[in-house]
């Protein structure tokens, strides 16, 4: 059977940037950074205070009074990006399609924030204080689960947790059964709240964050010279995938095609990525071979970019090993730069910004770099949006684990 293609038809998204697409576009265009202080709960005795916030979302207006007090908010989050990309897409489930329709959607740590207090309250209170709702309302494969029930789709049901690629693996799956015949569109995307007192408190244990305290909006700024940690975000960012014909004979809008998928492990550190840049290397030669491109079609990357000293050195090594001269003329840019890092989010989100990237030619800037950081030295589209002719556009996500992952995004032709 020839593989079947697959395009990008309804997108949602909930971000410190905004919870409409619209909105969160604009906000990355005009270069605003979504990251404030932590102001809800003491964070006083915290190197790191903080972090890229969701402000102004509803969760009642997705889920209903008891969902919403039984889950924890990367649930709300997921469930809501999830139904957004549905009304985007204009796709109605019906009795007839709705076997052939599939949700993949994962979170990189889950619900963190819910299982500390549950666990407080086992300690101070006893087991009878612990909420029987407990395990459904943390487990990773929930917010599919939620979708899947509130929509009544009944086609494959799953979920993907690979760290701060969760998202993009979700979507690399969705994307795989889709071509392969066991689903005619997919819900897939990634959703994360770590931005609680356990989750900081273990970044910050770790060293791994920004302690630009004083400053939140300058504190992310990818291969900055005085990068000093990435900015835990919450949120989520969902797409719709369809088969190409499916989406055609119902007269679906199309924003782009997704034509490649690649993965790969650097086998070298739990939290370190490979120094040479070798696994995101070959994350991205096998996406660009999936896609049957040559490296000098790649118009502009979204980079993983996290702002960490030791990862976007890396990610340059990687692109520079993989694109080889044309990474010197190929655009590269952080959009975490203003959203913060959404860990198993963090690649649904961008591939939005891909996507729109694709839809609008305009490369998305990478605020915050004033002074590029030694071994940093590609085109990262400091500051300004840029508006050029884009038709491939590949985006990166790394993660824990040693877990690499790359998509490419191409033109409708």
């Amino acid at each position: 059977m020839s593989r079947r293609r697959v395009v990008v038809t309804g997108m949602g998204i909930v971000s410190p940037v905004g919870s409409t697409v619209e909105a969160a576009w604009s906000n990355i265009l005009a270069g605003k950074s979504g990251i404030v202080p932590i102001t809800h709960f003491d964070a006083s005795a915290f190197s790191a205070r903080i972090a890229g916030l969701v402000s102004g979302f509803r969760a009642e207006d997705y889920l209903g009074p008891k969902d919403i007090r039984r889950t924890d908010s990367a649930v709300h989050y997921g469930v809501a990006a999830a139904k957004q990309a549905v009304r985007d897409a204009g796709l109605e489930i019906t009795d007839e399609n709705r076997f052939r329709i599939g949700v993949c959607i994962g979170s990189g740590i889950g619900g963190i924030g819910r299982i500390a207090e549950e666990t407080a309250a086992l300690h101070k209170c006893g087991p009878r204080r612990v909420s029987a709702f407990l395990a459904p309302s943390v487990i990773i494969n929930i917010i599919s689960g939620y979708v899947s029930i509130d929509l009544g789709i009944t086609g494959p049901n799953l979920a993907v947790s690979a760290a701060c690629t969760t998202a993009t693996h979700a979507i690399g799956i969705g994307t795989r059964l889709i071509q392969y015949g066991d689903a005619d569109a997919f819900i897939v995307g990634g959703a994360e709240c770590a931005s609680v007192p356990a989750g900081i408190a273990g970044f910050c244990r770790a060293r791994a964050l920004s302690t630009r305290n004083d400053s939140p909006q300058q504190a992310s700024r990818p291969w900055d010279q005085d990068r000093d940690g990435f900015v835990v975000a919450d949120g989520s960012g969902v797409l719709l995938l369809e088969e190409y014909e499916h989406a055609r004979r119902r007269g679906a809008r199309i924003y782009a095609e997704l034509s490649g998928f690649g993965t790969s492990g650097d086998a070298v550190h739990l939290s370190q990525p490979a120094a040479d840049g070798c696994g995101s290397r070959r994350s991205i030669q096998y996406a660009l071979k999936d896609a049957r491109l040559n490296p000098e079609q790649v118009n502009y990357v979204n980079a993983h970019g996290a702002s960490t000293p030791a990862g976007d050195l890396a990610e340059t090594l990687g692109i520079k090993g993989a694109l080889g001269d044309h990474a010197y003329r190929c655009p590269v840019s952080s959009t975490k730069s203003m959203t913060g890092h959404l860990l198993g989010a963090a690649g649904g989100v961008e591939s939005i910004f891909a996507v729109l990237a694709l839809r609008d030619r305009v490369v998305p800037p990478t605020i915050n770099l004033d002074r590029p950081g030694p071994g940093c030295d590609l085109d990262y589209v400091p500051h300004t949006a840029r508006q050029m002719d884009l038709d491939v556009v590949m985006l990166n996500s790394f993660g824990f684990g040693g877990t690499n992952c790359t998509l490419v995004f191409k033109r409708l032709s």
